[in-house]
């Protein structure tokens, strides 16, 4: 069998694929139209974020057995139609819900002790020790939306503090020893901090608006590792200028490409970068802090997600014989 690796990885992946007996070809720079001229050649295809596979492409790739993505997700694949073919549908978030927690956990921690507001202050010879003054975590609750692979890995990163920790989640029963099941209208109430844990879909695009974050009786503190486009950028701005929102630790932005690896494009004509106004403010706000969708994206997570495809492959080449 053969299988089209779209991304670069780690090469425990290719490694692992040969193998268990398949014939791999690389092809990280063809666009997506060329991928599509050749596709019927191949049984499986490896991808991260590269491009969308839709309704077309499924189309050509008439002898496919799997679609790969090394990664938490699957927005970028028609789903529903890919199941229609009988294409055998491979995600690897294990590989990286440890990273995540981390992350997650990180940001929160630095946004409650200011930690890059010093780190810049001190760069600068001032000394403001009284204007740093920080928050503990202990005593806290902490809300997650999303109680998959990602809440859990984070909620497990929290039980050596002193919080409450609450869950919602569109699935019944997700609660465990380390968080406890409740309706968004609980959440709401009680959350001093929400973090998200959510994938991208119809019903997350947008989640987080201005009716959603006036829901919460208490201003409160957010932290996004998920997708960027939960978050609506303006109505955050609106809300941390109203102290409605209390600071934010942003991994993902609405602003991002589908393929997560850039974010704006200068202007042909002045070469300056040009950003929303809502961007402006975040990127100047010392209640923000912001990485560049890495959240997953670690030494261990690369080694872990190529091996968590290899072994998934594995299984349904095992099923199939």
């Amino acid at each position: 069998m053969k299988v089209l690796l779209l991304d670069n990885n780690h090469n425990i992946l290719k490694t692992g694929l040969k193998t268990l007996g398949f014939i791999c070809d690389e092809d990280f720079i063809a666009d997506k139209e060329s991928i599509e001229n050749k596709i019927e050649n191949y049984d499986g295809i490896v991808i991260r974020s590269r491009f969308s596979i839709d309704k077309s492409f499924i189309d050509k790739a008439t002898n496919l057995k799997f679609i790969a993505r090394v990664g938490a997700g699957l927005e970028n694949i028609d789903c529903d139609y890919a199941e229609s073919k009988g294409i055998k549908l491979i995600s690897a978030p294990e590989g990286n819900r440890n990273a995540v927690g981390e992350h997650t956990l990180g940001m929160l921690l630095s946004l409650f002790n200011k930690l890059n507001k010093g780190d810049r202050e001190i760069r600068q010879g001032k000394w403001l020790r009284e204007d740093n003054r920080g928050i503990e975590l202990d005593g806290k609750t902490v809300g997650i939306i999303g109680y998959g692979n990602m809440g859990k890995a984070f909620a497990k990163k929290l039980q050596g503090f002193d919080v409450e920790v609450l869950c919602y989640d569109i699935k019944d029963d997700v609660g465990d020893e380390d968080c406890r099941q409740v309706s968004l209208k609980e959440l709401q109430v009680k959350a001093d901090i929400l973090s998200l844990h959510t994938p991208e879909t119809p019903l997350t695009i947008k989640m987080v608006n201005a009716k959603f974050i006036n829901s919460f009786t208490k201003p409160f503190w957010l932290l996004n590792t998920a997708r960027g486009k939960s978050v609506v950028t303006k109505d955050l701005v609106t809300a941390l200028k109203k102290g409605k929102i209390l600071g934010a630790g942003l991994d993902v932005l609405e602003y991002e490409k589908s393929s997560f690896e850039n974010l704006f494009k200068k202007n042909v004509t002045s070469n300056a970068v040009e950003m929303p106004d809502a961007f402006k403010y975040l990127i100047n706000s010392d209640k923000i802090t912001l990485s560049p969708h890495v959240a997953g994206w670690t030494i261990e997570s690369n080694q872990k997600l190529a091996q968590t495809i290899v072994d998934k492959v594995k299984a349904f080449v095992i099923a199939r014989s």
